[in-house]
Order: structure tokens, then C-alpha cells, then sequence
């Protein structure tokens, strides 16, 4: 095997496993074909070309299904997994919360939404519960105070009201009450999704004091961009809705913070709302204009 060759396997590794066992074979002979004699690397043209369509191939594989039921899912996955990401640097007093955390988020990325619904209700129930300042269900030592890597940072939900954590919990649990009722199980999550983890726990979204920005902040708010940003381009690729509900889903816990501390907001807290209801609009409207332009 050439480094031409090996190079051009690597690339074809974007695409989806099934496309790359039904073309991947002739797909390649085709790139070595037509490659100039004596290259040992790809054009870069040629590799963003490839890297490009293999996502577009795996959103259109991934957008299957009843867009309004998977679309739910990922909101659920997204919003589970912020949720975790925010007790975790807390883990040296609630440590049993965090693992009952830990095991919702797993239960639903696999797909197990019965087994998700009661262990998700009751953390999330303990979490609104700290955010009122109430002891619920164990003998949990209020203020709860960061430590490791995080210690002299703010309280749990220091910066948050209980609005906008209960939004976050109740979204969860209606959702997961929802898709319990469906007779088909949500498909299961890839575990790529455990990399945005550490990410969001460093990024500490339910600290980000936006009116004066640290770097756990900007990573905070960079991350945010870049994930909705992806719900606008998957909704432009597949041309279905399911992006924009997953955006809406993590959009409503945000609109929920905003409005709870709506006379004493700054501006940067008003331009990152601003900034969350642009790309969640944006995530909207983006497969109905695709949608139009080839009916034109």
C-alpha cells in the first residue's frame, strides 16, 4: 500500500461505514486513477473536498426517522449532558448526584429512555432543590463549593436562579416522558458525545459571569456558537427540522436565564442571548429556505 494511498483511506474514513463498504472500494480507485504520478499526498482541495462530503453523507444517514422524535432526543442528550457537565466540579460533595447524573446522560445516549426518566427526575429534582437553598433527600452541606481544578470558584448554581435550572430539568423529564411513550426507542447516540464532557465541565456553563468574560466563559460561549452553527449546516444539508428542535430544546433553558434576571442583565448577557436566538432561528428556517430554493 502507497502513502498515496493510505492517505486517501484516512480521508475516506468521514464517510459512514455502510457508504464506505457499498463505494469506498471504487471510490478509491477512482482518487488513484486520477491522481498525478508520484504524489504521496492528496491535494488539499481534493482532501477538504472528501472530508466535506463525508459529513454531509453521515447528516444525510443520521437524518432518519421522525424528525420531530429524534430532534427531541438530541435536545435531551444535549441538555442531560450540560447538566452533568455542571456538577461535576462539585463531584467532592454531591458525588452520588454526580454518578446518578452520569448514569441518566449514559441511559439516554444508549437509548434507554425508561431507564433515564426516574434517574434524571430525581437529580434534576435535587438540583432545583439547591438552587432554593432546601437540603432535599440527603444532608447536602449548602453552600455546595467547588473543588480540584475549580476550587475558588462561585457556589453550584451561584449564578443561576431556580428558573432556569428547573426549565433545564423539566425539559428533560417531559422529554424523556414523551419518547417513553412512543412505541420505538430512540436510536442510540454515538459516544463521541462523552468528548464534549470534559469541554463543557471546563467551560463551567453554569458559571459564566458574561458580564465581565473569563477564558472558561468565551470557551463556553465559542462552544455554544459552534454547536448550533452545526445545527444550521445540518439543516441546510439534509433540509430537515430535527437540528432546529435539539436547538430550541438547549435555547429555552437560556431564554428561561435571561428573563429571570431581566432588570439587572448587562449587555454582554443580552448579545449572548441575542447571539443563541439568531443560530436557533437560523437552525429553523434553514431547511424551509433549502427546501424552497428547489422547488424554485
Amino acid at each position: 500500500m502507497t502513502r498515496l494511498e493510505r492517505r486517501y483511506r484516512l480521508l475516506l474514513r468521514a464517510y459512514p461505514s455502510g457508504y464506505r463498504s457499498d463505494h469506498g472500494d471504487e471510490l478509491l480507485d477512482v482518487l488513484l486513477d486520477t491522481a498525478e504520478p508520484g504524489r504521496a499526498l492528496p491535494p488539499a482541495r481534493e482532501a477538504a473536498a472528501l472530508v466535506a462530503g463525508g459529513m454531509r453523507a453521515r447528516l444525510t444517514e443520521a437524518a432518519r426517522g421522525p424528525a420531530w422524535a429524534d430532534g427531541l432526543h438530541l435536545g435531551v442528550v444535549a441538555l442531560a449532558l450540560v447538566n452533568l457537565a455542571a456538577l461535576i466540579p462539585y463531584t467532592a460533595e454531591t458525588g452520588l448526584w454526580v454518578a446518578l447524573s452520569a448514569l441518566g446522560l449514559l441511559a439516554v445516549l444508549r437509548g434507554w429512555v425508561r431507564l433515564a426518566l426516574p434517574v434524571l427526575a430525581l437529580t434534576g429534582s435535587k438540583s432545583v432543590a439547591i438552587t432554593l437553598g432546601q437540603p432535599w433527600l440527603d444532608r447536602t452541606l449548602l453552600p455546595v463549593l467547588p473543588g480540584g481544578p475549580w476550587e475558588g470558584g462561585p457556589a453550584l448554581y451561584g449564578n443561576a436562579g431556580p428558573v432556569a435550572t428547573a426549565t433545564s430539568c423539566a425539559l428533560v423529564v417531559l422529554g424523556l416522558l414523551v419518547l417513553a411513550a412512543r412505541a420505538d426507542p430512540p436510536r442510540r447516540r454515538s459516544w463521541w458525545w462523552l468528548l464534549a464532557l470534559p469541554v463543557a465541565a471546563g467551560a463551567d456553563p453554569g458559571w459564566g459571569d458574561l458580564a465581565a468574560p473569563g477564558a472558561q466563559t468565551v470557551v463556553r460561549v465559542v462552544l455554544e456558537a459552534a454547536l448550533l452553527v452545526a445545527a444550521v449546516y445540518a439543516g441546510h444539508v439534509t433540509r430537515d427540522g430535527r437540528w432546529a428542535v435539539a436547538a430550541a430544546a438547549y435555547f429555552l433553558p437560556a431564554t428561561a436565564d435571561l428573563g429571570e434576571h431581566l432588570s439587572t442583565a448587562s449587555r454582554q448577557e443580552i448579545a449572548h442571548w441575542g447571539l443563541l436566538a439568531v443560530l436557533t432561528l437560523g437552525a429553523a428556517a434553514t431547511p424551509f429556505a433549502t427546501r424552497r430554493k428547489l422547488v424554485l
